[in-house]
């Protein structure tokens, strides 16, 4: 039996199937996302998502879907499901679905009387095409199978409707069609192994489909897609045929071998730990000659900021320090003074985030130590540390500088520089502008491992101009956040103004290699945040006892903004307090961890299958939320695994 596995009476029911969203991507950035029995619930769903060099730097979804039907004589049985307005549900061909289940590719099951047929999908490795791959496993022969694309030609965030300007011709090419609906797009070629293919050109609109989950969301959730026309053809009892959709044609000759190759491709999602290490690979990209990361699907784009701390966890910990290496060298062109950009665009990069840098800064410390060459290290990275080190020293954008005590302030109005990021009509939920901890704690920790790595290479000049600084920040952090009182650090300071809410981010000070902070200081803080923030599924970002607190992720744009770093649970905070915590306890505290580990495995059939979702509800029974799959959320469950096995060892 599969690891994971749903049956008929879980695929039928649409509370139970349209909860369940699967992912498939390639190392080009190019990816599909549905529900598992096929019915597109967000804008962001579709067969083929693809970027559009031509159009901008974002992603964009040509085939929205695939309708297949079985026709047997002048009956049409089909086995798609689409929504649309009002919620009426036509076609119904989730009532045909038998099984579903995952091993190294997904695949589904159909039944119709004695007719048995099954669609498995897999995605090229490097190139933008998704293959699926229909088998008729058992009824009469031959069986007439029709196929009838649903197209978009849209950016992922948008919604299209009908209109003249698209161009509605298609073109034959061998196995099927190429269609380009507006000009700047790459064409879109939908290809078939099997030669004997019929195509008959029936242009049309599908009106008003909609989308469940962006009513939820509060978003418009109505569009129009187009179908060009329709593909017949017939299979014997135990034949295959692949589909082909791709921006560039395809030999359609070699479809099934290449279909075999990118299955053998595949780990097998046998396990836990497997379907994790899969996870991780579906963030990586190599496009325009550069190796960067997806910050989450299905609509996240490239983040420096959720780069830096994903990338450790989702390289490192499984073997792969040459891919993490290349992400960091890919991202040194753009790094502006001492400022990275925090979304990563080729228009319009923005450079208002006051801890990407000081991210790297530790990133690059955590492949080092891998790596164990940090002389060499310092070579290759250190000219870039010290750009960012003496910017902060000096000065830079957004009053991001090193004050007289050597703590790093930085804030303006309207900004929020921090990953406390949400802002509503303009204005930061939580503009934490000052001295935040986690910025701080990583720019003690930056100039520690900077000095250590400088020292070996026998850089002896920043060494000396470095040390100082270190000494005053020994003294000077523990006075301006702590309180023995309190039991905790203050979340940001303000010249005399503590903010002593109770959050998250002091974690990162008891995770860092280098901190001012003594054990028994670290030790009282994690427990102050294991009583007040810890749940099943991530550290709150609020504790529940502050009147803004909010347990439940849902609702319009603002409703989830003011959650968002309000009370709800976030997964990538863990692998910091994990680290901090067997720092102080070491094998004694891996009781507590594994269970901590362990209890994330039913998240593997929930939301995002064979992942970890963005956020959960803070309160129980601590709901998955927001993104299906998110980076960084992944890395630190590869990163907690890590760590239980060193500390076994």
């Amino acid at each position: 039996m599969s690891y994971i596995k749903f049956v008929k009476d879980q695929l039928i029911n649409l509370e139970f199937s349209l909860a369940r969203e699967i992912l498939r991507s390639n190392r080009a950035g190019a990816y599909a996302s549905q529900t598992i029995i096929g019915c597109n619930t967000r804008k962001y769903h579709g067969l083929l998502i693809c970027p559009q060099a031509g159009i901008d730097d974002d992603n964009h979804l040509l085939l929205s879907n695939l309708d297949e039907s079985i026709v047997d004589e002048g009956s049409e049985f089909n086995l798609a499901i689409r929504r649309y307005k009002g919620g009426i549900y036509n076609p119904k061909g989730h009532k045909y679905a038998r099984e579903y289940e995952i091993d190294h590719v997904p695949i589904i099951t159909y039944r119709i009387g004695n007719m048995v047929i099954t669609r498995q999908l897999v995605f090229a490795m490097n190139e933008d095409r998704v293959l699926i791959k229909y088998t008729l496993v058992d009824g009469q022969s031959p069986t007439k199978i029709r196929f009838k694309p649903f197209l978009a030609f849209r950016n992922i965030h948008f919604l299209t409707h009908a209109n003249l300007n698209a161009n509605t011709n298609a073109q034959r090419v061998p196995g099927g069609i190429m269609v380009k609906m507006y000009e700047g797009y790459t064409p879109l070629y939908m290809q078939f192994s099997k030669e004997a293919i019929e195509y008959l050109h029936v242009p049309d609109w599908y009106y008003d489909v909609e989308y469940l989950k962006e009513i939820e969301r509060g978003y418009e959730a109505h569009e129009d897609l187009f179908t060009p026309g329709y593909f017949e053809l017939n299979l014997k009892k135990g034949e295959n045929v692949i589909f082909s959709a791709g921006t560039t044609e395809a030999d359609i000759s070699k479809l099934k071998a290449i279909f075999n190759l990118e299955v053998r491709r595949r780990l097998s999602r046998s396990n836990f730990l497997n379907c994790l290490k899969n996870a991780a690979q579906q963030f990586i990209v190599h496009r325009d000659g550069k190796t960067q990361l997806i910050a989450g699907y299905p609509y996240f784009g490239r983040f420096s900021r959720d780069t830096f701390i994903s990338l450790p966890g989702l390289t490192l910990t499984v073997g792969n320090s040459r891919l993490c290496h290349e992400v960091l060298q890919s991202h040194l062109s753009e790094l502006k003074g001492p400022l990275f950009p925090n979304i990563l665009s080729k228009e319009k990069p923005v450079y208002n985030s006051i801890d990407a840098p000081l991210w790297f800064i530790w990133a690059v410390q955590k492949y080092a130590c891998k790596t164990r060459r940090i002389s060499s290290v310092w070579k290759e990275f250190g000219p870039a540390i010290i750009q960012i080190l003496e910017g902060y020293r000096k000065g830079t954008e957004y009053n991001i500088h090193m004050q007289e005590d050597g703590l790093i302030y930085g804030g303006a109005p309207g900004v929020a520089l921090t990953w406390m990021d949400a802002i509503i009509e303009g204005v930061p939920i939580t503009p934490r502008i000052g001295c935040p901890v986690e910025a701080n704690a990583l720019w003690y920790n930056g100039i520690s491992f900077a000095i250590a790595a400088a020292r070996r290479a026998s850089d002896k000049v920043f060494v000396e101009r470095w040390t100082p600084v270190i000494k005053r920040l020994n003294n000077n952090f523990p006075a301006n956040f702590w309180d023995e009182d309190k039991g905790y650090l203050a979340d940001y300071t303000d010249g005399n103004f503590k903010d002593w809410t109770m959050r998250p981010n002091q974690v990162i000070a008891t995770a860092m290699q280098y901190t001012p902070l003594k054990e028994e200081i670290r030790k009282g803080i994690l427990s102050r945040v294991r009583h007040e923030l810890l749940t099943p599924r991530g550290l709150r970002t609020l504790t529940p006892t502050h009147p803004d607190y909010k347990g439940i992720y849902a609702g319009n744009q603002i409703d989830r903004d003011l959650a968002y770093h309000q009370g709800s649970a976030f997964p990538w905070l863990l692998g910091f307090f994990v680290e901090g915590y067997l720092r102080i306890h070491g094998k004694g505290g891996l009781s507590f961890i594994k269970n901590l580990y362990n209890g994330f495995e039913p998240e593997m059939t929930e939301h995002g299958l064979c992942t970890i979702s963005e956020i959960y509800d803070g309160d129980p029974p601590h709901k998955p939320a927001g993104a299906i799959s998110q980076a960084w959320s992944v890395a630190a469950l590869l990163t907690m695994h890590d760590l239980i096995e060193h500390y076994e060892k």
